[in-house]
């Protein structure tokens, strides 16, 4: 009976031994590296990737071996949160669990997203922000965009960039610009054809970019240029949001009437003319609005309260729209 319990208790053992060295292998064969190749590869993720799609990439990059077993890694290394878009350094020697982790930290490139009409100190914290600058990477910044020649307000191409989260400042406002000057040099030699200052288009289509909705563009270039014809202060508010936008009231605050006697150059209702330079940066549609406006009579517009546009030729007909459409 001994020796029929020992023989019993052997087989169990080398049984259970089967089973877990069974388990490590479909373990490594599930989870492990998919390979030896230490190099890392870039891998991309854009804003509206899905996880299934992540996983599939993954795996069919030979990133990794099994694509639910990186989800249920990452799952467990992320506590459900999603992965932030951007760009991460992953090597086939990497297990699983080694890309999971990898994946919830901050990516070495990540998105940055500028929408048209903002100004610098914005751009500036979107990117400090996206980057994780610190304030005196903001200030490097903020001192190219305010002291750089050709680098000024309105000069940074509104557009989505995958930026190097460790590139300087300098360099970033290089890129943005560069992006900007490589978009925009058609529209510059069809502002130089047309005898038109291309520091005047740029002016007038960031007015028109903080003032307009896409429809409008157009019209209301054509009442900015009749009004320069005419040396009429141009009266735009934009402007009086341009003067008192400040990080604690807002970048484009509530415009009062008392504002139109604000003391700076880029008050509209007290100077004729384009203000200094762009109060913000100015799309695309801007741009061209900016160069080829709607002709027109009028000298005066306004939005009423559902955002549509109404025009006259004369002050008494501002008045009158006035009248009927904001009161």
């Amino acid at each position: 009976m001994q020796g029929r319990s020992l023989r019993v208790t052997l087989y169990t053992g080398a049984a259970a031994l089967v089973l877990l060295l069974g388990a490590l292998l479909w373990y490594s064969h599930v989870f492990g590296a998919p390979g030896t190749d230490t190099a890392t590869q870039a891998v991309v993720i854009t804003p509206d990737e899905r996880m299934d799609d992540i996983a599939a990439t993954l795996q069919y990059r030979g990133l990794v071996r099994n694509e639910w077993a990186f989800r249920l890694a990452y799952l467990r290394a992320a506590a459900g949160h999603g992965i932030r878009p951007g760009g991460y350094e992953i090597s086939p020697s990497m297990d699983a669990w080694t890309v999971a982790t990898t994946l919830t930290r901050s990516p070495y490139l990540s998105w940055v997203v500028i929408p048209p009409g903002l100004r610098s100190e914005q751009i500036a914290d979107l990117l400090a922000d996206t980057l994780s600058w610190t304030n005196v990477e903001r200030a490097e910044w903020m001192a190219i965009a305010t002291g750089t020649p050709g680098y000024g307000e309105g000069t940074y191409y509104p557009d989505t960039y995958l930026i190097p989260s460790d590139q300087p400042p300098a360099q970033v406002a290089e890129r943005l610009h560069g992006r900007f000057a490589e978009i925009y040099q058609p529209y510059a030699d069809e502002a130089a054809q047309e005898n038109v200052k291309w520091a005047s288009v740029l002016t007038v289509a960031s007015l028109i970019e903080r003032e307009a909705a896409g429809p409008d563009m157009k019209l209301i270039s054509g009442v900015i240029w009749n009004r320069l014809r005419k040396n009429m202060a141009l009266q735009i508010d934009a402007t009086l949001q341009y003067i008192k936008g400040n990080e604690a009231n807002g970048w484009w605050p509530v415009v009062l009437s008392k504002d139109k006697y604000l003391d700076s150059p880029f008050n509209t209702y007290q100077h004729a003319g384009l203000p200094p330079n762009p109060i913000a940066t100015p799309s695309l549609a801007a741009v061209d609005a900016a160069l080829n406006p709607e002709i027109t009579k009028c000298l005066y517009y306004l939005h009423d309260n559902n955002g549509q546009i109404h025009c006259s030729p004369n002050y008494a007909g501002q008045l009158s729209n006035v009248n009927k459409y904001l009161k």
